[in-house]
């Protein structure tokens, strides 16, 4: 496991991330009615924007796998 520490930018784009994800997964468990009614956006576009610019300034934008290693690293699977 890597032990490098992250910087505050990339902490900035890793929390950006999770509460992005948070957000989908509470937009998906709090959906009720007919599968084929139709849904509202998942995501608010504030929430999308606010992960996209932290990924760039971090310069995370293309680096998927080094991204999702700082993901696991910070907050592993229980």
């Amino acid at each position: 496991m890597s032990t490098a520490v992250l910087t505050d930018r990339e902490r900035t784009a890793v929390q950006a991330y999770l509460r992005l994800l948070h957000t989908v997964r509470a937009a998906f468990d709090t959906q009720s009615g007919p599968a084929d009614a139709p849904r509202p956006p998942v995501v608010p576009p504030s929430v999308l924007a606010e992960a996209e610019d932290a990924l760039a300034r971090a310069g995370l934008t293309g680096t998927e796998e080094e991204f999702f290693r700082m993901v696991r690293d910070w907050c592993p699977e229980p």
